[in-house]
């Protein structure tokens, strides 16, 4: 029973994974179906269409079928116009139109990603007729009607069999930036008083990097749904700009604990950073997991506090003279610390407000469909 429920839990959470999976098979035999039944040439490049644009989201499916239709439809155009204007009977004659055809597909793709498969598209529509004693006319429509079937079949899939929307996705990606910005954040700070793990926080911040990437293509996917009017409810930019600002925060933070404070200092506020961290940390993963299940943003009123403690403390601090007689750049840490979690307080109550917003979505959505 434990194995089953393990079994279960485990394939949750890569449901969204699951999804995609059986979303590219439908597609794939769906696409080899239609084109099969419409005695297309070569239903192979309907199939491959149809894995292309059957992606992880709505939003980037959209934006696949787009760039691979556009793409096909003027490499065809490209391919066929010299193919016709330019007739050839000889292997010499075949490869200069091929260098014709590639040479300026190349450059407008290295210039444009988003036109690759204008230069396929050109070769194909050149090389077909040799094999199969058809006009170029015919090969360019023939081309242009396998991409069609699996453009379209790829897309219906998407919207119809297990849709995954971006807005999902990045509940889930700026979950996971949270919780790794909590693990930095908790890193830092114990640096201050006991010294760091420095390979650890390398590890922590590339991983911080990598999500934000992540994130911020999830989040063009999520306008591209918006722009379709796919998507309701809040706009991903708040979130989006709330959490880059709180990565920014850790990463000032950083460069204000490089070294450890004076002995005397770590021993007057080790006890209220302590605090700071933990709070902060665990206000953190809270918001990270109400991203995750739509539920209501923690309380921050902790947080209020604790850095309120620490105030308290470095004013203490600074009463007693203990940071004059420091070396400069020992100062400039001092108050860069304070500066930073000043920083990071704001937007961590930016965040406890977007959180809400995300949540409450979430509750209104889910009293729609009870209804």
């Amino acid at each position: 029973m434990a194995f089953a429920k393990q079994l279960f839990d485990r394939i949750r959470s890569r449901r969204t994974q699951l999804g995609l999976a059986i979303r590219v098979t439908v597609a794939a035999v769906a696409a080899y179906a239609i084109a099969t039944a419409l005695h297309l040439l070569l239903p192979l490049w309907a199939v491959l269409t149809s894995l292309i644009v059957t992606q992880m989201s709505v939003g980037r499916s959209l934006k696949a079928t787009r760039d691979y239709v556009l793409g096909t439809i003027g490499g065809a155009l490209y391919g066929g116009a010299i193919a016709i204007l330019l007739p050839y009977s000889t292997e010499a004659g075949l490869l200069g139109l091929l260098v014709l055809a590639v040479a300026p597909l190349a450059f407008v793709a290295a210039i444009n990603p988003s036109l690759n498969a204008a230069t396929v598209t050109a070769i194909i529509v050149l090389l077909v007729p040799t094999m199969h004693h058809s006009d170029p006319l015919a090969s360019a429509i023939d081309r242009v009607s396998e991409v069609g079937v699996g453009a379209i079949t790829g897309l219906l899939v998407s919207f119809l069999v297990l849709p995954s929307r971006a807005v999902r996705q990045i509940r889930a990606s700026a979950a996971t930036l949270l919780e790794l910005i909590a693990d930095a954040f908790t890193e830092l700070l114990a640096g201050l008083t006991r010294g760091r793990d420095n390979d650890a926080l390398h590890r922590i911040q590339d991983g911080i990097g990598t999500a934000m990437v992540g994130m911020n293509a999830i989040g063009a996917e999520a306008e591209r749904e918006r722009s379709a009017r796919l998507l309701s409810g809040p706009d991903t930019g708040p979130l989006l700009r709330t959490v880059l600002r709180l990565r920014h925060d850790v990463v000032m933070i950083g460069r204000a604990t490089v070294v450890p404070l004076p002995a005397e200092v770590q021993m007057r506020l080790a006890a209220p950073l302590t605090e700071v961290s933990t709070v902060i940390a665990r206000f953190l993963r809270s918001a990270a997991a109400a991203l995750r299940e739509g539920v209501g943003a923690p309380a921050i009123h902790p947080v209020h506090v604790a850095l309120q403690h620490y105030a308290e403390a470095v004013a203490a601090v600074r009463h007693d003279g203990l940071i004059r007689g420091q070396p400069g750049d020992t100062a400039e840490r001092f108050f860069a610390i304070g500066f930073s979690l000043e920083q990071m307080h704001q937007n961590l109550c930016d965040l406890d407000r977007v959180v809400g917003e995300w949540s409450e979505a979430s509750t209104d959505k889910s009293a729609r469909v009870a209804e």
